[in-house]
């Protein structure tokens, strides 16, 4: 009888930390400053930082820490990857793969589910999670907010539409081989899919949903990242090159040869450069761009596994995920020096920022 009431005592005891941790996982924030949210891979959570005092501000569970080194093993989120916020700076949509991208991007399994979290900005609180038929790398809302996209990271590829109030279904794209990030143009008039099995991207109009053009760039492009000068820029990790899309005409105009994995790319306006981070060596290298010419800048060090950038809205500060370290480096932008390091969760890699 003893050892039974002490297996019920048990019992019970988990119940209400179960049910505690539940209630925590709930507990409301209130961001209403300018914040800067990173999406930790493997703590399955969210670092808030102040973009002010450049501290953490709260943390966001989304539940257990993900399985080290494994996908996604429960029904709940567990690998979140990179986040998007709205034109209202309301909502945060998160891919979630349920498998670690965070050593390259080849790290799914067959018949992988992925979903997509949406977040009050706001609250810090989960609002809905879309369930996906396949792994997914990101989710990313339409310029106008209404809808939400993702890619279904499968030899036939595929890109879903949902409507962003009532998360129904709205369009199914066929794009190329294992689709990665899907991003848009900096004046919303083209959606871009970087398909990393195919070695093109591909190029969609958001308002019928028809692709428009397939490019081809380097070996297995991971995403096309917006540039504001009317370009976008194409990560090709096997390649180790950069191709530069022209978004008027949809073409190549320019491939930046690296000499290392890119884990991101990211271009600064105001001081005409385009920063590229390069994980295997916790580095951001920099290039100059006049005219469609790069010439190679400089290179920094932030920490291991360097990898998302995100600039703030005067461009004079970024910060950087350090995958391998578990941190961001807050980087001032005219010096190329890193002036603080902020400890968050384990596997850092996604970046928005609400200003």
């Amino acid at each position: 009888m003893k050892k039974q009431f002490v297996w019920v005592s048990m019992i019970t005891s988990t119940l209400m930390f179960s049910c505690m941790e539940h209630e925590m996982d709930k507990k409301e924030l209130n961001i209403n400053f300018d914040a800067a949210y990173i999406v930790n891979g493997e703590s399955n959570s969210i670092s808030v930082i102040n973009l002010s005092t450049d501290e953490v501000a709260g943390t966001i569970s989304l539940g257990d820490e993900s399985m080290a080194g494994h996908g996604g093993m429960t029904d709940g989120i567990m690998w979140p990857h990179h986040a998007y916020i709205n034109s209202t700076k309301s909502i945060l949509a998160i891919g979630v793969p349920g498998t670690d991208l965070s050593a390259g991007h080849a790290g799914g399994m067959d018949n992988m589910m992925g979903k997509v979290a949406l977040l009050d900005a706001v609250k810090g609180t989960v609002s809905h999670v879309i369930e996906l038929e396949m792994m997914n790398h990101n989710a990313v809302f339409s310029p106008d907010g209404s809808e939400i996209w993702t890619s279904q990271m499968d030899e036939m590829g595929t890109v879903v539409v949902y409507n962003a109030t009532t998360y129904a279904l709205k369009a199914t794209i066929e794009v190329g081989a294992d689709p990665a990030e899907v991003t848009f143009s900096a004046d919303g008039t083209v959606a871009f899919v970087a398909n990393g099995g195919s070695n093109t991207v591909t190029a969609i109009n958001p308002s019928t949903k028809q692709v428009i053009s397939t490019i081809d760039v380097g070996a297995d492009p991971v995403g096309a990242w917006t540039g504001s000068d009317n370009r976008m820029y194409v990560d090709n990790e096997e390649g180790q090159t950069i191709s530069v899309v022209n978004v008027g005409t949809l073409e190549v105009e320019a491939t930046i040869d690296l000499g290392f994995m890119p884990g991101f790319a990211a271009y600064n306006d105001m001081h005409n450069e385009l920063w590229v981070t390069d994980p295997d060596n916790g580095k951001v290298h920099y290039w100059i761009t006049d005219g469609g010419t790069f010439t190679h800048g400089g290179v920094f060090n932030t920490r291991a596994g360097a990898h998302a950038i995100a600039f703030t809205a005067d461009e004079m500060k970024a910060y950087v995920s350090n995958q391998g370290d578990g941190s961001v480096s807050v980087v001032n932008v005219s010096t190329h020096t890193v002036a603080k390091t902020i400890a968050v969760g384990k596997k850092p890699n996604g970046i928005v920022l609400k200003q």
